[in-house]
């Protein structure tokens, strides 16, 4: 049962993940570093400490009372996944919903789920799994056959993307993605793919501050929160210092007070998009505590947020007009990335 409550609580992590950039297609005449700063206040520096507030009795106190050190390592994990953040933006910005986020978040699968086992290998630590541990039992090999298989599943996708780009004109691909840039857009997902897994990072290194807020008295459910709050702070360091140089270079600044936009509209559906983008991280912290952390909860949550962004670039139709052997290789692709999430979620049960 605490199996399938982890998987759920991913799933929904991930549909949040998945979806939080719909509302910044709504956004009209604003610059992107104008609308990504507003959701960026919402997600990173409003939010989180909101969330902690709620969940976690007198969280400031166990923050004041932590590690130094502690706090320093996991707000830096946060300055780099910020990098990895701000460029994913970026990626969706010129590759589109499905492609954009199966590169991304295919890298950031990989080396999230991996590397924090590996670190254990080196420096061992109690309660923390290490790849060694994964090899020497059926779960964890299972576990392991679903990275590999989930990025077997990235791999078609992005065939299905390079399929779309040779097929269709550069009218056509912009006619859903105004941006359309596939050089570019390759370049900057794949540094966000390999930045974002920084977040599982500050996650493993920030289990202290969790694991105190828990011997406060905290619901185990939500000890992650605390922790979050350091991560996003560090995260929104890095967006802000970039939105704001961006804001002055191209005086998008002036954006806040244009009249010929939507103002109001275009704050809401920013907001909307920062709050989407902060469950994530919300449910990723419940489903963390069920499933424990490692391979098997970043698998299953970034499987989830590449299934649902995919459902969401068909829906935008971003796939019309392309053959049908690429349909179905995009169909295929999502279809491997679902047997992934079932198999990691077997394997962490048994």
């Amino acid at each position: 049962m605490q199996a399938l409550l982890g998987v759920l609580f991913h799933s929904i992590g991930g549909v949040a993940s998945g979806s939080f950039y719909m509302p910044y297609n709504k956004v009209k005449g604003w610059a992107w570093e104008t609308f990504w700063m507003v959701g960026g206040i919402m997600s990173w520096l409003i939010l989180p400490p909101l969330a902690a507030w709620l969940t976690i009795p007198d969280f400031t106190t166990v923050l004041a009372n932590s590690s130094s050190d502690i706090i320093s390592v996991t707000f830096i994990m946060g300055l780099l996944w910020g990098v990895g953040g701000l460029t994913y933006g970026l990626g969706v910005r010129y590759l589109g919903m499905s492609l954009g986020n199966s590169v991304v978040l295919g890298f950031s699968a990989a080396f999230g789920a991996l590397v924090p086992s590996i670190y254990y290998n080196f420096f061992p630590e109690y309660g923390r799994t290490s790849f060694t541990d994964m090899l020497g039992n059926t779960g964890g090999q299972l576990v392991l056959f679903g990275v590999f298989v989930c990025l077997a599943g990235i791999a078609l996708s992005g065939k299905a993307g390079m399929m779309k780009e040779s097929e269709l004109s550069d009218e056509d691909k912009k006619k859903t993605i105004a941006e359309f840039d596939l050089v570019k857009g390759l370049v900057v997902a794949i540094l966000s793919g390999i930045l974002s897994s920084f977040f599982n990072f500050g996650i493993e290194l920030g289990k202290p501050l969790a694991d105190a807020a828990i011997e406060g008295g905290s619901n185990p459910l939500y000890a992650n929160n605390i922790t979050f709050v350091v991560i996003l702070w560090g995260g929104l360091l890095t967006n802000f210092v970039w939105t704001t140089i961006l804001s002055i270079k191209n005086k998008s600044y002036k954006d806040f007070t244009n009249k010929a936009t939507p103002i109001k509209n275009n704050l809401l559906f920013s907001a909307l998009a920062g709050s989407i983008w902060f469950l994530q991280f919300f449910f990723y912290g419940m489903g963390e505590s069920k499933l424990g952390s490692g391979a098997s909860s970043w698998i299953l949550h970034m499987s989830t947020i590449i299934l649902t962004a995919n459902f969401w670039g068909i829906y935008r139709k971003e796939w019309n007009g392309v053959a049908t052997k690429t349909k179905w290789t995009i169909t295929a692709g999502i279809a491997v990335i679902l047997l992934s999430v079932v198999l990691v979620g077997i394997g962490n049960s048994i």
